[in-house]
């Protein structure tokens, strides 16, 4: 198994608050700018103080294509328009002429039903909406477990699973979606 959290710059967490601080500003601008379009941002959820580094963007990068892949089973009418590569982790934000219901949907079957897409956090918003479309909205299930698919919320609250383990599970899905193509 390859260990892929063994180089990149460490974060703090005002880093990461000041992170998520710069995103919902993009993505108030972003609303504005596109208000007739679905916008997705989307982002591995990586635990620890490395967010980024070449394994973490290559997970990213192909996980993305799958998602693109999906997207395109649906529509031709998206496009990237912005695309972030920091220490603080890979995002995308991406615009689509599809009703956000839709997207939501096909977001919640790349983030449960894809290996890479389990490691995602793909977001759906719309203009006149105060906050991202949930699972819930559309009784959709809740987001389970990387480790041990009881609900992601609940072992997050509760810190069930070490930021060791967690890296240990991404390092094997790395492992497993990249080995067979010559590692890194």
């Amino acid at each position: 198994m390859t260990a892929i959290f063994q180089t990149g710059q460490p974060q703090e967490i005002t880093d990461v608050l000041d992170n998520r601080d710069a995103r919902v500003a993009l993505q108030q601008q972003l609303l504005t700018r596109y208000p007739n379009e679905t916008l997705i941002a989307i982002k591995l959820n990586i635990p620890g103080p490395i967010k980024n580094n070449q394994q973490i963007k290559q997970l990213f990068t192909a996980g993305m294509q799958r998602f693109y892949d999906q997207l395109k089973a649906q529509t031709r009418h998206f496009q990237t328009v912005t695309q972030w590569d920091k220490p603080t982790g890979n995002e995308l934000f991406m615009t689509v002429e599809l009703d956000p219901a839709t997207v939501k949907q096909l977001a919640v079957k790349f983030e449960d039903h894809d290996h890479l897409g389990r490691l995602f956090d793909v977001d759906v918003l719309h203009a006149g909406r105060e906050r991202a479309l949930s699972r819930s909205d559309f009784d959709l299930p809740v987001r389970k477990c990387l480790i041990c698919n009881r609900e992601a919320k609940d072992c997050a609250r509760s810190r069930r699973h070490s930021v060791a383990e967690l890296q240990a599970r991404i390092s094997e899905i790395y492992t497993a979606e990249f080995a067979s193509a010559g590692g890194h």
